[in-house]
């Protein structure tokens, strides 16, 4: 068990972590190949959603809305048919829909009590607008793909979240649902790391490329780290 009281700031990954961007991203994706007479499995659908996006977000930097608007024309061009320019937007206008985990609220509010909290996501800051006042918590800091120009698992999220909250990296504690881009890029800069193993129609991976790593904690969900940071 991690000795809760090194750290003085906990920092999350959002989409995934904090919001079911799983639930979000399937009902999106659903209507607009459903509409084109296009049926795929949910782990298949969202391996997919992680191939598209991973590739949208290599090269030079693009908003995030844009980088969801190309996983929607990749999924056209994998699946072989011509979205029209409303279905396009549609995926980035549905993040402002997307809602939080059952225990996220809850287990923020607890946190809060015993530790700094900042946000680390790749996105854009008016998206990231448009979801904060449901996660009901002041965040110290919220750092974005877009400050960064750059998403993770880039380290240059991370050390602009660094040079923000100046606070070393010993006590800054990452907390993200993807290995692949919390975990191991954390790591890398000597932050202690929680993933969050939320459930999946991809078990252990989610809507992301999957990647091996060993996290200094492994929890199922926020309200079991809130649990064992706050009331130990």
């Amino acid at each position: 068990m991690l000795d809760f009281s090194r750290f003085e700031i906990l920092t999350f990954d959002c989409y995934g972590t904090l919001i079911d961007w799983e639930t979000g991203i399937l009902s999106a994706l659903r209507r607009i190949l459903s509409a084109h007479g296009k049926t795929i499995d949910d782990a298949t659908l969202l391996k997919l959603y992680g191939d598209f996006e991973q590739r949208s977000e290599h090269g030079a930097f693009r908003p995030y809305r844009e980088v969801l608007e190309s996983v929607v024309r990749q999924f056209a061009a994998e699946l072989q048919f011509t979205p029209a320019g409303d279905e396009v937007r549609s995926l980035p206008d549905s993040l402002s829909t997307w809602k939080p985990w059952p225990d996220t609220v809850a287990a923020l509010r607890q946190l809060k009590t015993r530790f700094k909290l900042a946000i680390l996501s790749n996105v854009d800051d008016d998206l990231f607008a448009l979801t904060r006042p449901q996660l009901k918590v002041d965040f110290d800091e919220v750092i974005t793909a877009e400050q960064a120009q750059a998403y993770k698992p880039s380290l240059k999220l991370f050390e602009l979240a660094l040079s923000r909250i100046e606070t070393p990296a010993h006590r800054v504690l990452h907390v993200g649902q993807s290995t692949y881009h919390d975990v191991i890029p954390a790591q890398a800069l000597g932050l202690a790391t929680v993933w969050v193993n939320r459930p999946s129609a991809r078990p252990g991976v989610g809507a992301v490329k999957a990647a091996e790593a060993k996290p200094d904690l492994t929890v199922s969900s926020l309200e079991e780290l809130a649990t064992a940071a706050v009331h130990k």
